[in-house]
């Protein structure tokens, strides 16, 4: 595959599949806009030096280890898989899955030892052997490419091992769930080239710190009460913010109005001492991006 050489960076994304619409997602919240791909193989994004490649995601660490991409998002299991020789550079907390044992529902597995002696049908066959050999169980590991879940109804294989995100494919095979040997999420991965060019290497930092500011955005709200007076002190050491709390004057005299930024969760933790406080009009707002 020949890409235009345009100075541009080259990040490789699923065609299609569960982690597309994420990436898209996230490169939005980055700036990097990508309009009408449809079945096309690259799209510039306006604004940013960037192309995005949409490619098979079996496909990306290879693409990312030999230079035709720069960047590619990929999930752990398929770069663990693949072995392929790049950086991995973040996680970007999204994409999460599961690599599970699956047996059928007439079989009683309890222990990973359990598996010695049966036929394991899979499409990751490292991540398996792995697993087996670290946990001293003599299987035999059989690779299929797809549709795995029906290998023991056809009599290929005694169990399987896939990934499972809601399990809902595995009841309908009348598989039930067994042993976790492998948990993923997406991950950004850099080819090792990348770091000779310097004009890329600048667009990759900028890249980065837009991707963390929108992950550090995630994992907070903005917290907005009006508050007594009296009660600002006692109330400052209930918020965690970031840096110190904005206090700011209101109407009325006895009132100030505080905003704050604050882990999520961590309002439902205080929300009653705030009101005890005698908090009012509280607000918890999403943040697009946090830039630090």
């Amino acid at each position: 595959m020949t890409i235009q050489n345009n100075g541009n960076l080259k990040i490789a994304i699923q065609k299609k599949g569960r982690l597309t619409e994420k990436s898209l997602e996230l490169f939005n919240l980055c700036g990097l806009r990508v309009e009408n791909y449809g079945d096309r193989l690259v799209v510039a994004t306006p604004g940013f030096p960037a192309d995005i490649l949409f490619l098979r995601d079996d496909d990306i660490p290879e693409y990312v280890q030999d230079g035709v991409a720069d960047l590619g998002v990929i999930g752990e299991n398929v770069l663990v898989e693949k072995e392929a020789q790049v950086v991995e550079l973040e996680n970007l907390g999204f994409g999460g899955c599961q690599l599970m044992m699956a047996y059928p529902e007439y079989m009683d597995i309890q222990l990973p030892q359990e598996l010695n002696g049966k036929r394991i049908a899979t499409s990751y066959p490292r991540i398996v052997k792995k697993y087996l050999q670290d946990n001293n169980i003599q299987a035999k590991v059989i690779e299929i490419s797809g549709s795995v879940e029906i290998a023991p109804a056809l009599g290929i294989a005694d169990v399987i091992c896939d990934i499972v995100s809601t399990g809902n494919t595995l009841m309908v095979n009348k598989l039930k769930k067994g042993q976790v040997i492998f948990k993923s999420q997406a991950v950004l991965i850099a080819s090792p080239e990348l770091e000779k060019d310097l004009r890329k290497t600048e667009i990759l930092n900028d890249f980065l710190r837009r991707i963390r500011s929108v992950q550090a955005a995630r994992s907070s709200k903005y917290l907005m009460l009006n508050l007594p007076k009296t009660a600002v002190d006692r109330t400052i050491g209930l918020i965690p913010a970031l840096r110190s709390p904005t206090i700011v004057p209101l109407a009325d005299d006895e009132m100030v109005a505080i905003h704050a930024v604050i882990p999520s969760d961590y309002i439902w933790e205080i929300v009653d001492k705030l009101k005890r406080e005698g908090a009012s009009g509280i607000l918890l707002l999403p943040i697009e991006n946090m830039i630090p």
